[in-house]
């Protein structure tokens, strides 16, 4: 029996060894986990023995468990490169359309389009408002950024301005022009239906002083067109509170017009004056915008830290693609590791637990950056070493329970 018990300690060593081996040599591999070799004991008995009696029979491999301890996280400046810091896995299509995970974020967009990892597999997501970003199926799909076109252009239907204007502003003076009626103003695009875009002024001119807190908005649409205050487009006239707060404006609904691209049909867009004020400070605009804007290419593809993929076009405008869905195991011990570093789910993992990445329990995305391996290569020599001592300690085991038989066999 004692040739089994060594031969069972070198079996277990030789099988740690192949597992340090793998840690090793996947050192510098993206997202690997490392691995640990458990070992247990065997023991046998003869029914009816007392307790006293248990004989061991060895020692076997109990479990391989793998150490989901989080990487390292190092920078790589490739927009498509996600770490997953903290808990969670990736989601993938496979070329069977069978579901895998994986912690590696080495991805790419292929020919199609398609967010995929470098073995071709695809990478799932929410499907998202291109415009809010806001999640509107829960049902993991494949991620697609048009790349074969780029961004139609929008009319604009709606201006807003934010600005404040200086309480201690002089009234203006139409027949000496005082101040310049361009001395408060502001500047714009607006787009028709093909994102032609057209300059538009807008001119703040104080009213007579016999109509205190009072401001006429004047403006301009493109620049060619002669223009004077005197005859200029009066858009509205804003009245302020005490306080410079915002009061009235006359009338309550105004427009700017200006024309498609066939030159003869109108667009009207809503301007909207609320977020004027009249401060005792100078003269500022914080925000003059409006929501149309031109046509636009490709320029590149980004992930946001909350899985937001993002496709960014020359106009300046983003769109949402999608959100990258991040998976959890009860039992991560029972996932089953495949061919390209990935894993996938048996009974003994459970059913995976799906979510968006820095909600929940889930690890947050950090773009632009991917995660090592968790392999301590200064543990895994010792632990190399170790084994290797076993081994030939075992195997020195064998050597002298073969002195003994002959011992015995060779007695006279």
């Amino acid at each position: 029996m004692g040739f089994q018990y060594g031969l069972s300690g070198m079996n277990a060593a030789s099988k740690n060894l192949d597992v340090i081996g793998n840690n090793v040599a996947n050192a510098n591999t993206t997202g690997f986990k490392s691995s640990r070799t458990d070992f247990t004991q065997m023991v046998g008995s003869a029914v009816g023995s007392s307790s006293n009696m248990f004989s061991g029979q060895g020692v076997s491999v109990g479990a391989i468990s793998q150490q989901f301890l989080q990487g390292n996280v190092s920078a790589t400046g490739n927009a498509l490169d996600v770490a997953i810091n903290g808990n969670g896995f990736l989601q993938l299509e496979l070329a069977d359309t069978s579901t895998a995970y994986t912690r590696a974020g080495n991805l790419q967009i292929d020919k199609d389009g398609q967010l995929v990892n470098r073995q071709g597999a695809k990478v799932m997501g929410f499907k998202t408002d291109p415009a809010t970003g806001d999640v509107i199926s829960r049902k993991p799909s494949a991620i697609t950024v048009p790349i074969d076109k780029g961004i139609v252009g929008q009319k604009t239907s709606a201006i807003t301005a934010k600005v404040n204007l200086d309480a201690a502003a002089s009234s203006y003076e139409a027949a000496t022009n005082t101040p310049s009626y361009t001395t408060y103003s502001s500047s714009f695009d607006v787009y028709n239906s093909q994102g032609e875009a057209t300059p538009v002024n807008l001119y703040f001119v104080k009213s007579d002083p016999a109509i205190p807190n009072s401001w006429e908005v004047h403006y301009q649409v493109d620049n060619s067109t002669p223009f004077a205050i005197a005859a200029g487009n009066l858009l509205s006239t804003v009245t302020f509170n005490n306080d410079g707060s915002f009061k009235t404006a006359t009338p309550p609904v105004s427009t700017i017009p200006f024309k498609e691209a066939d030159e003869t049909t109108v667009i009207h867009a809503t301007v909207d004056l609320k977020g004027l004020t009249q401060f005792a400070s100078r003269f500022s605009v914080s925000k003059l915008s409006q929501d149309g804007y031109a046509s636009g290419d490709l320029n590149s593809v980004s992930i946001e830290p909350d899985g937001t993929v993002y496709a960014r076009y020359s106009n300046g405008k983003s769109q949402s693609q999608g959100q990258l869905v991040l998976a959890k195991f009860n039992n991560a011990q029972g996932l089953v590791s495949t061919v390209g570093g990935n894993w996938i789910e048996t009974p003994s993992s459970g059913k995976p637990v799906t979510g968006t990445p820095s909600s929940e329990n889930f690890g947050s995305l950090q773009s632009g950056s991917l995660e090592e391996s968790n392999v301590d290569l200064t543990a895994e020599l010792v632990s190399m070493m170790t084994a290797q001592r076993a081994y030939q300690a075992n195997a020195q085991t064998l050597k002298t329970q073969d002195q003994v038989m002959s011992t015995l066999v060779n007695l006279r």
